[in-house]
């Protein structure tokens, strides 16, 4: 994830969300590394029918012996498989009383369960079901019989490894198998990558990566690797972690990248290139904590950003050849660990296929659009076994536009959803997706952060809990964060600036925690500045809050912060739009004659003449040519008592100005004047008759001129 908008054409078709990743077979089969660890081990059910009991599920015999239950919901079977166990896939071969739905679920004492896997739409015969987690018990909990019988199984199979260490330090990481089934290996053992993009600092890993690896995580994903890296390796060793080192490519995507090289002409940025790179990879080749080599990040879709037509489609050719030039040199001089190459949009793997034949996997970050990787894998046809190099919740670019006309952000719960979905799309798509890295183990605490890292300011969201639980570590004792739903602002489209509008949120907290609460701003939409700042705040009684809008006019955006105390938070938002607040009194120069000393005729939204300053419509604004000093001034027709004015300036306004009126347009006098305006609204206080009223505008804020959206006159 880079922050960045993606252009609508190159999107993939966003799918529905899954319940699960049922796939139905004839006849259980498993991966060469899967083991059968169910069979002959004890187990037991919450009722059996007749003799038919728990036992016979787990004796191996597919046609002559069943564990039929009772009739009535839920009920379940559960075998011991004697030790703590990684678990891939359970196999639920039904007779004709199945269950339509029902969960697999994990444990590590028998007593405290995980859910590992959800159907909601079985239709019996063979469930083959891909797991990801860990457990000593497994067990099928049905919730929804299909029919007026109990639930009845064949046989119950539960496949894995009991060998749940980190394989072995040093080991060669190869991916082996072939079309469609594929599996990584290091030092000859099966790897899934469970990982998590990384945030903090090199120097914060040996703080942060104990944690990491309490999640279940045993990858981390970088996007560039220099002489800063070796600590962050050694980090991940001392903590059995792997990594997944990534080099810059321009155009890229995200911090780091900029710049739009010339793949087809730049052979001196190419061979630079290619000798930095083979320069790291010469120095952490044999690092135990490598696990591969990552060229490139979504260079293939931002070549848009850089080029078009034909020559863009020639830049894309010579930038992907040029990666299968650089994984040819990884190759001679590390030969043990597999090149790949990431991107963010499906139609880049043509070019990959076309023209880097080198690499051994590809990659692929993708957010809300994750499910429909499996989809256009299988439809392009394709040779090569893939990562998910990035993957969550929906993105900006992926979700529908609020009432403000911003990306409507997914809400926590949402969000963690989201991390369950992607993962279960991943482990779905058995013998090609090799794993993930999700985004993002990261503790930045602004705009992005709250929209998508795990623990943003250290307090750790429902989103680190899903992954925690995908990934299979312990969950036992955790104390979860507060749940906010239901959050609302009014009024959303209209609070004025400087005053009070109202925000309201429902929160629980799942252990009964006593909660404290923040109310955060971040003006990432109306001023570019993504940072959070404690807005203005008191709390009004069931779960209500009284907020000061801004000055600053635009769309804001209104976070909820609700801590537990216990290191975990939840936060909520929605925007709200600040619009110049109500002014007391009649608007004596509304479409009265407005005249000044120039107008722009012909740029963007212009011609903005002088009297859709005072037309009463905030959406038409006058601009002056860009220079110093204007004017522009308004006929009442008559002698008038002025109270008040209220200037809304587009971003174009005014530092230093006087406010001048006249009885005759000729004759001026001074009623109010500054040299420290900031723009936005200015609402200045006046105690004057007359019939004319002038600014007289002396010194831009900006390199532009001066640009009035209302120039407002109240008796």
């Amino acid at each position: 994830m880079t922050g960045r908008p993606r252009a609508a054409a190159l999107l993939l078709t966003v799918g529905a969300v899954m319940a699960s990743s049922l796939t139905l077979v004839g006849a259980p089969s498993a991966a060469a590394a899967d083991t059968l660890l169910s069979q002959g081990r004890p187990a037991t059910a919450s009722t059996q029918e007749g003799g038919f009991t728990a036992s016979a599920a787990v004796d191996g015999d597919l046609t002559g012996t069943r564990w039929a239950s009772e009739w009535r919901d839920p009920q379940w079977i559960q075998v011991d498989l004697g030790r703590q166990a990684n678990l891939s896939r359970a196999v639920l071969t039904w007779e004709a009383a199945y269950g339509k739905a029902y969960t697999i679920q994990a444990s590590d004492n028998g007593t405290d369960w995980r859910t590992l896997k959800t159907v909601t739409q079985g239709d019996g015969g063979t469930d083959d079901l891909a797991l990801s987690g860990s457990g000593r018990y497994v067990r099928m909990l049905g919730t929804e019989r299909a029919g007026g019988y109990g639930y009845s199984l064949w046989e119950f199979q539960v496949y894995g490894d009991t060998d749940t260490t980190t394989p072995p330090p040093g080991g060669a990481v190869k991916v082996t198998g072939s079309q469609g089934a594929w599996q990584l290996q290091v030092g000859g053992q099966p790897y899934t990558v469970k990982g998590l993009t990384w945030g903090p600092s090199v120097a914060d890993a040996p703080k942060y990566l104990p944690d990491v690896r309490s999640m279940g995580v045993n990858t981390i994903r970088t996007w560039g690797t220099d002489g800063s890296t070796k600590p962050l390796l050694d980090s991940a060793q001392a903590n059995g972690l792997r990594i997944v080192n990534g080099f810059w490519l321009q155009p890229g995507g995200g911090p780091g990248s900029g710049g739009c090289a010339n793949y087809v002409t730049d052979t001196t940025y190419k061979n630079t290139m290619l000798t930095e790179i083979a320069k790291w990879v010469d120095a952490y080749k044999s690092h135990p904590a490598t696990l591969m080599w990552n060229v490139g990040n979504e260079s293939v879709l931002g070549l848009q950003n850089c080029y078009s037509g034909t020559e863009l489609e020639a830049q894309r050719n010579a930038y992907t050849s040029f990666v299968n030039d650089v994984a040819k040199k990884i190759h001679t001089i590390d030969p043990d660990h597999p090149v790949t190459s990431t991107d963010a949009w499906t139609g880049a793997w043509p070019y990959y296929k076309r023209n880097a034949p080198d690499l051994d996997l590809y990659s692929m970050n993708s957010y809300g659009d994750i499910c429909n990787v499996q989809k256009d894998w299988v439809a392009g046809g394709y040779t090569k076994p893939y990562l998910i190099t990035e993957g969550g919740p929906a993105g900006e670019w992926e979700v529908p536009d609020d009432v403000n006309g911003v990306p409507d952000e997914p809400t926590d719960v949402a969000k963690a959803e989201g991390y369950t979905k992607a993962w279960d799309c991943v482990t779905g798509h058995r013998g090609v997706a090799l794993g993930a890295t999700l985004f993002h183990y990261g503790t930045e605490y602004d705009f992005g952060g709250v929209w998508f890292n795990l623990l943003p300011g250290d307090k750790k969201r429902l989103s680190y809990y899903a992954v925690k639980k995908a990934y299979g570590g312990n969950t036992a004792g955790d104390n979860t964060p507060p749940v906010i739903t239901n959050m609302a602002v009014s009024p959303a489209s209209a609070a004025p600036a400087g005053r009070e509008f109202t925000v309201r949120a429902d929160v629980r907290d799942p252990e009964g925690d006593p909660l404290t609460y923040k109310i955060l701003l971040s003006g990432n939409y109306a001023t570019g500045d993504k940072g959070l700042v404690e807005a203005k705040w008191r709390s009004t009684g069931n779960g209500t809050f009284a907020v000061t809008a801004p000055e600053k006019l635009g769309v804001w955006k209104v976070y909820v912060q609700a801590e537990d105390g216990r290191g975990n938070a939840g936060i909520e938002t929605k925007s709200v739009k600040v619009v110049p607040p109500p002014v007391a009194g009649t608007n004596v120069a509304l479409n009265k004659p407005t005249t000044a000393s120039s107008y722009q005729k012909e740029y963007g939204d212009c011609p903005c003449a002088p009297g859709r300053a005072t037309d009463g419509n905030t959406a038409t604004r006058w601009a002056s040519d860009w220079s110093d000093p204007q004017w522009i001034q308004v006929d009442l027709g008559a002698r008038t008592d002025i109270r008040r004015l209220q200037l809304h300036w587009d971003p174009a306004y005014a530092k230093s100005y006087e406010v001048q009126v006249s009885d005759d347009g000729t004759t001026w006098r001074s009623v109010y004047s500054t040299t420290t305006g900031n723009g936005d609204v200015d609402a200045l206080e006046v105690a004057a008759t007359a019939r004319h009223v002038r600014l007289h505008l002396t010194a831009r804020g900006t390199g532009w001129g001066y640009s009035l959206h209302d120039f407002g006159v109240y008796s």
